[in-house]
Parts: C-alpha cells; sequence; structure tokens
C-alpha cells in the first residue's frame, strides 16, 4: 500500500510540529521549507489537520500553527483514515463485472484492515520522542514532545 503525498506529508507536518520545544508555535512557511514542498500543497493539508483537530491555527501577530491536542492522542492510524481514500480497488459493479463473485475485494479490506491496525499501535509521541536525529535532521535545538 502507497500512501498519498497528501497524507504522507500531513503526517510529517504533525512530526515537525510535535517536535518543537513545548509552547512553540511553527508556520507553514516554517513546515514548507523543513520538507522542500509547496506552499499551496501544504495549505491544503494543514487545513485538513486543522478541521479534523490535529492541528490548531492561531491568528493574529503572535499566531501560527501547533498541534491541536497532545501528541500521546495523536494516533497514527486514525490520522491515515481522516487524510486518506482507503479504497484500494474500484469495486462498484459498473465498473467490474466480476464484483459479485470477487473476493479480491474481501482480501484487500483485510490488508488494508491489518494495515491500520499496526499504525494505529503507533502515536505521534512515539515517533518524535527521543529521536534527536530527527531534530538534528529538522534544525530543532530544544526538542520537547507534547505530550
Amino acid at each position: 500500500m502507497q500512501l498519498t503525498s497528501f497524507t504522507d506529508y500531513g503526517l510529517r507536518a504533525l512530526i515537525f510540529m510535535a517536535a518543537l520545544p513545548a509552547g512553540r508555535m511553527t508556520s507553514i512557511t516554517e513546515v514548507t521549507e523543513a520538507y522542500g514542498v509547496s506552499r499551496n500543497h501544504m495549505v491544503k493539508i494543514i487545513n485538513q489537520l486543522s478541521r479534523a483537530g490535529y492541528i490548531a491555527a492561531v491568528r493574529g501577530k503572535n499566531g501560527g500553527i501547533r498541534l491541536g491536542k497532545p501528541a500521546r492522542e495523536i494516533v497514527i492510524g486514525q490520522v491515515v483514515r481522516d487524510m486518506e481514500p482507503l479504497q484500494l480497488v474500484n469495486c462498484h459493479s459498473d465498473f467490474c463485472h466480476i464484483t459479485p463473485a470477487c473476493r479480491l475485494k474481501t482480501a484487500l479490506h483485510e490488508a488494508v484492515q491489518s494495515f491500520l491496525a499496526v499504525l494505529d499501535g503507533y502515536t505521534l509521541a512515539d515517533l518524535v520522542a527521543d529521536n534527536h536525529p530527527l531534530y538534528q535532521l529538522l534544525q530543532i535545538e530544544h526538542p520537547s514532545v507534547r505530550s
């Protein structure tokens, strides 16, 4: 299974924010520069993450973006469910004439559920806690997970 770049960069944006020192806000520009992704693409991603409650956006002079809840409460499998279109194949009977007898759709459904079950075992905090190489790569000097 391959995640879309939308979900991939959504997870990366969350990782970036979780690795920041507690209380530090960031900006979409800072996130896009960290990963070398288009600002327009990241704006759409941040908007979806914000609507799902993973990110809080603060307007104004001292505004920016930050995690909308503690990193330990953000389950990676749920983020993927909220961001990713998880239908691997089109099983609509107008598209595939073997749909009524097809067992592939069941196998694929089980595979996706297994994939998500593994991701459900990880929180955002798990991905950033004591990950000094990550802090160095993101050029974050004083890491602190928001727990």
